[in-house]
């Protein structure tokens, strides 16, 4: 008889984990910081039809990088359960940290039990009445929640491109300057994005239920110097 294949867990985790990182890494980074009206959710992106960040619900925003198929299916899960939770109880109760802790039981069980990780790293963001009431969750590939304020880097070359940031970034910035901020983070030294390879999305304290707004390519490229 044949001995069975035997891999020591340790082993296993470590594969799995430089796995999904080596996927995530291969993708396009993205940039989550608050400005003077709210937070503003910047992505290398040139697609005009796939959508990195979108709406979950009234004040919730959620981006994704990595595979694109499996981190969509989850910003769809999040959207059904954030629908369902505001019919059953009330729209109060609907808030970025379950969310969040719902995605990280998600990706930790993949991440544990199956053959492949998720080769994603997604960000759920919330806004609140004031700045110091934002939430920034970044969950990790492998199920880790990270609270993160002023700003999140999630993809790509992380530690390269939150030194950029942090070296520059100041409180009360505005949409402008945040773009501008965000843009020569992401910018390689051979290349500087434009306003057709950026995405960028809102979560604007505009005093009304919804906040959630998408800047077209247009009125992007009147902010950018």
């Amino acid at each position: 008889m044949s001995m069975p294949y035997y891999v020591a867990p340790e082993q296993m985790m470590k594969d799995r984990a430089d796995f999904a990182r080596k996927g995530i890494a291969r993708g396009k980074s993205l940039v989550a910081l608050q400005y003077n009206e709210g937070i503003a959710i910047i992505a290398e992106n040139p697609s005009n039809t796939l959508r990195k960040s979108s709406e979950i619900y009234d004040r919730i925003a959620f981006a994704g990088v990595g595979k694109y198929n499996e981190f969509d299916s989850l910003r769809v899960l999040g959207v059904r359960s954030a629908d369902l939770k505001g019919y059953q109880f009330s729209r109060e109760d609907v808030d970025a940290r379950s969310l969040a802790n719902q995605y990280a039981q998600i990706i930790g069980q993949t991440f544990t039990h199956e053959v492949k990780p998720l080769e994603v790293e997604i960000l759920v963001a919330e806004l609140g009445i004031t700045s110091a009431e934002d939430q920034l969750f970044h969950i990790m590939y492998d199920g880790t929640v990270i609270d993160e304020k002023p700003f999140i880097v999630i993809g790509g070359d992380t530690d390269t491109i939150k030194s950029k940031i942090a070296a520059a970034f100041k409180t009360d910035l505005t949409l402008k300057e945040s773009c501008n901020l965000a843009r020569t983070a992401l910018s390689s030294d051979e290349r500087t994005l434009q306003a057709s390879d950026l995405e960028v999305t809102l979560l604007q304290r505009n005093g009304s239920r919804r906040c959630f707004k998408r800047i077209t390519e247009d009125a992007l490229a009147a902010l950018l110097n």
